[in-house]
């Protein structure tokens, strides 16, 4: 019993922290932010007011301002999670005589995250200029809900082209704005929301084969050690079935590392997977997360002089041209060009 509840709280323990570092993951309001902000109020008497500034201003910074901290995170969990990987599981699995492609499957699927990584935080996300608002105006049609014609950004002084928006983070508005990831370092628009898709496409496979690999040595072990068989000695000395608390209990004194490793991956591969498929989702309908945040409410953009007070706005995504071409769209962003054609 003391194990089990020492691992319930190893997985509740991964679950907040996952939780917690995905709900601050670029948010212009974070869930952090917000919570420490309600906590400084509270503990305003106990907290000197000095301690309160130096915490404010690095949270500031931390989510607030371009910063390379999760990314060098994002690249040390990978390096500590494949460091085991090669360590424990690669090894085991070698003498166990597993096919070399499954084994190297993971690595594989690293390089290419890797190199996904590396075109989704250098490249430029579609800055909006001087010298390029004028056409990027022209690409997509204003909805009169979300997008509106006329309104000029305060901090760029440029007119806002359709579905675009102002970064505070990277100070800049950006065309076809989805939203400013943390772990990548960049604003993810039309010039590299095909390569942030691959990212996370990559990123859940690379997870999910790790964890795949893993769980087949560790029923291998079983299967050769003879545990999942028979019948066991409690701490009353009587005979009980093998069932899956024991199993668990078997291979966390053996493998101890492997078994943490295997629940820590499990876990990234499920939020991974959730969230790489609302990216999808906004994919093949052409929406932006900034997009689908915003008609929740139809609250995007303030309502002109011209349009009546008392009727509500309604919202409909004009930008769906149909599941193939919206994904096309997401890898081969349209021109100006290709819209007069159309």
């Amino acid at each position: 019993m003391d194990f089990l509840t020492l691992f319930l709280l190893y997985l509740c323990s991964l679950v907040a922290v996952t939780a917690l570092l995905c709900l601050c993951s670029g948010r212009k309001e974070s869930f952090l932010a917000r919570s420490v902000s309600r906590a400084s109020q509270v503990l305003s008497l106990v907290i000197p007011s000095q301690l309160q500034r130096v915490t404010h201003r690095a949270l500031h910074r931390l989510f607030h301002t371009r910063s390379c901290l999760f990314v060098v995170l994002h690249l040390a969990l990978q390096a500590a999670v494949f460091g085991e990987y090669t360590w424990e599981v690669f090894v085991y699995c070698w003498e166990l005589q597993f096919h070399p492609l499954l084994l190297l499957l993971p690595y594989l699927l690293l390089a290419g995250n890797l190199g996904c990584f590396l075109l989704c935080s250098r490249a430029n996300p579609g800055t909006v200029t001087k010298s390029n608002a004028a056409s990027l105006v022209k690409v997509y049609a204003y909805d009169g809900v979300l997008f509106q014609r006329g309104l000029v950004c305060p901090t760029c002084t440029v007119e806002k082209p359709a579905r675009s928006k102002h970064c505070s983070v990277c100070g800049t508005c950006v065309h076809r704005f989805d939203h400013h990831c943390v772990w990548v370092n960049n604003c993810i628009g039309a010039s590299n929301a095909g390569a942030f898709l691959l990212y996370l496409l990559s990123l859940t496979a690379t997870a999910g084969a790790v964890a795949a690999v893993t769980a087949a040595l560790l029923v291998q072990v079983l299967l050769l050690s003879n545990a999942m068989h028979g019948t066991y000695l409690d701490a009353q000395g009587q005979e009980q079935p093998v069932e899956l608390p024991f199993l668990v209990q078997h291979l966390f004194l053996t493998f101890p590392r492997i078994v943490f490793m295997l629940g820590f991956v499990i876990l990234l591969t499920l939020v991974l997977g959730g969230y790489c498929s609302f990216s999808l989702y906004l994919a093949l309908t052409n929406q932006t997360t900034n997009e689908w945040c915003k008609s929740r409410g139809c609250g995007g953009s303030p309502r002109l002089p011209s349009q009546p007070p008392d009727r509500p706005l309604v919202y409909k995504n004009i930008y769906s041209k149909g599941i193939w071409r919206n994904l096309k769209e997401i890898f081969n962003p349209p021109t100006v060009l290709e819209r007069k054609k159309k």
